[in-house]
């Protein structure tokens, strides 16, 4: 009398004449070898990058401006001029990329601006007086904690405009706090309101501008980027050398060694699927 011949069975137990491990030949038939490893380019990869230097260079501007600006070379004149500046010129990307924006949208942009930018300005006799009481030593090694912090979670996809997620609430307001540590030493109500009101711009209007000029055109994006890099390490280098060595040294890595480091990671990726894949719960066992 033949054997009864083996097949695999995902649940019913033992079959008649077989233990409960035994397979044959046909049983890795249904192997897959790197099903779900995703092959990433080079050149991709470095072209997905230059968005984290863009909004480090970002970053480093605005450090460039607290400095000048707790240095007495920017005056409270200069800083408002570049309020505007940075205002109007966001509203003319975001009308120039936008592909519907319709007249009471702008008006309502126009008036919620309106009342932040009010706002702030009552508020400034209060941040300004806001850590009187703390010395200034405290205040600089809390600044750049918070900015380190600040650029370690930020969301740097373009989801960030979608949802945001607890790291991208806490890097916002670190950075908002910071921002008000570097206004409360300054010396008038309208210094104080215009560096706010610099830094409030750049962190909290920033990503949404940048991420327009990106599904715009990712050319147009690339040459804002590189523009950027170059300005920023310029405007760094006439600051000091030892900090220019050190974002220069920043931006090569971001933007070619961790691609390059990525790429030669995938190479020793390696996934096995088949028949004895484990079954995915869809339920919490905890409960």
């Amino acid at each position: 009398m033949d054997s009864p011949k083996w097949r695999k069975v995902a649940y019913g137990g033992m079959q008649p004449g077989f233990d409960d491990n035994h397979t044959d030949e046909s049983f890795l038939e249904e192997m897959i070898m790197n099903a779900n490893v995703v092959k990433r380019d080079l050149v991709k990869v470095i072209l997905d990058s230059v968005s984290i230097s863009q909004y480090l260079c970002i970053v480093s501007l605005v450090v460039l401006v607290w400095t000048y600006t707790l240095r007495s070379i920017f005056t409270e004149t200069s800083l408002l001029l570049l309020d505007i500046i940075l205002l109007c010129s966001g509203f003319l990307i975001v009308l120039l990329t936008a592909k519907r924006l319709s007249f009471d949208l702008l008006v309502s942009y126009f008036l919620k601006t309106s009342f932040f930018i009010t706002g702030l300005y009552v508020l400034s006799p209060v941040y300004q007086t806001l850590t009187r009481s703390i010395s200034s030593d405290s205040i600089w090694a809390l600044t750049t904690s918070l900015v380190v912090l600040h650029l370690f979670l930020h969301n740097y996809s373009d989801s960030t405009l979608e949802f945001t997620n607890f790291t991208s609430n806490i890097s916002l307001n670190a950075s908002i706090v910071s921002s008000l540590l570097i206004a409360s030493r300054l010396p008038s109500r309208l210094h104080v309101f215009a560096i706010v009101l610099f830094s409030l711009q750049v962190f909290l209007f920033g990503p949404f501008v940048g991420y327009c000029v990106k599904k715009y055109s990712f050319r147009l994006h690339l040459c804002f980027s590189f523009g950027l890099m170059v300005l920023t390490l310029f405007l760094v280098y006439g600051l000091h050398r030892l900090l220019f060595v050190l974002l220069l040294g920043i931006l090569v890595f971001v933007n070619l060694v961790c691609p390059y480091w990525l790429i030669r990671i995938q190479e020793y990726k390696f996934e096995i699927n088949g028949p004895w894949d484990e079954a995915k719960l869809c339920f919490n066992i905890s409960e």
